[in-house]
């Protein structure tokens, strides 16, 4: 009788582990493929759309960890975002800490943070735990606009300075963007070893059946809260890096709104869709440059596309390369 599950436990494993190596392959390939950008870049406006890609990959893909694989809602990510910004800026600025300093620092003001907030606010559930997160962004933009002897008020904090390496400035677009990249991959790479590990896949049955994953012995609350800190953690590094490349912060830059626009772009890349995040972080730099001319139509665009993918690809816009992938592989087992 336990043979057979046996022979299934090691054919689980088997196929585990294939995902992992071609994820791995297809992470690397991607991580590969960007390093060519600088040489391809018309210009270097095109080339800082590239920074920023990467700076909105680590942060969408962060809170597709907490919200598409953990199933645990958030309209505080902006907050986080902010937090990391302003807590890198600041030391620059007013400790004069180098920003290799100020990188950790983000992350672990925010783990904090976001740690000291979960553990009330993550026994909370659906619309509740979604309004606790909202009166959290809403706090911490009072407080970036109040605190004016650190933050700059809304006048916003300035000379913030960028990164530097054995004294050679990476102010350079090309020589930030290979850093962003750096930064971006390690933690895509840190991402995916998670939910392809088995605390990974405890994190998935949260999304799924938070009661049965409790009956499976599984401490939901301590999950939820690492999670959460883990989330906003990476937020603050996309936070620093972000303030870093434009030697400014500004309120504005971290409101509600973002929040619910990151909300936005982690449904269109795809739900607990670890590729999505790649397409979410493409149309959040990408749309503001081809709706640029529409003006006051950008709002009513991007909630236009989001209904028309919901409607048509529930799963998100990364479901269509995945049945493309599907077709080859099956196509690839009949041969």
């Amino acid at each position: 009788m336990n043979a057979p599950v046996k022979h299934a436990s090691v054919q689980d494993r088997s196929a585990l582990k294939r995902e992992r190596r071609r994820s791995l392959m297809l992470l690397a390939a991607i991580w590969l493929g960007f390093l060519v950008w600088p040489a391809i870049a018309p210009n270097n406006y095109i080339l800082a759309l590239g920074s920023f890609f990467g700076i909105y990959l680590i942060l969408i893909a962060s809170l597709n960890l907490l919200m598409g694989f953990a199933g645990q809602i958030s309209l505080a990510h902006g907050a986080f975002f902010g937090l990391g910004a302003y807590t890198s800026g600041v030391l620059a600025v007013k400790a004069d800490v180098s920003p290799w300093i100020g990188l950790p620092s983000a992350f672990l003001v925010c783990a904090v943070v976001a740690t000291l907030v979960g553990v009330p606010a993550l026994r909370l559930k659906g619309h509740y735990l979604a309004m606790a997160t909202l009166g959290l962004n809403a706090i911490m933009t009072v407080l970036f606009n109040e605190l004016v002897f650190l933050t700059g008020g809304p006048n916003g904090l300035i000379g913030v300075p960028g990164f530097t390496l054995f004294g050679v400035s990476l102010a350079n677009e090309t020589a930030f963007f290979y850093f962003a990249w750096t930064i971006a991959g390690l933690v895509m790479l840190a991402i995916l070893n998670l939910i392809q590990s088995r605390p990974g896949r405890a994190l998935r049955s949260l999304a799924g059946n938070e009661i049965g994953a409790a009956c499976l012995g599984i401490n939901v609350t301590a999950y939820k809260v690492v999670v959460f800190a883990i989330s906003a953690g990476f937020a603050g590094v996309a936070g620093s890096l972000y303030v870093h490349k434009n030697n400014f912060a500004s309120p504005e830059t971290f409101s509600f709104f973002i929040s619910v626009l990151l909300v936005v772009m982690v449904a269109l890349g795809g739900w607990g869709r670890y590729w999505g995040a790649f397409i979410g972080a493409a149309i959040y730099v990408a749309a503001p440059e081809v709706f640029r001319t529409l003006e006051d139509m950008e709002l009513f665009m991007f909630g236009l596309i989001m209904i028309l993918v919901m409607l048509f690809f529930p799963s998100g816009l990364v479901s269509l390369f995945e049945r493309a992938g599907g077709a080859l592989r099956r196509r690839e087992r009949a041969r």
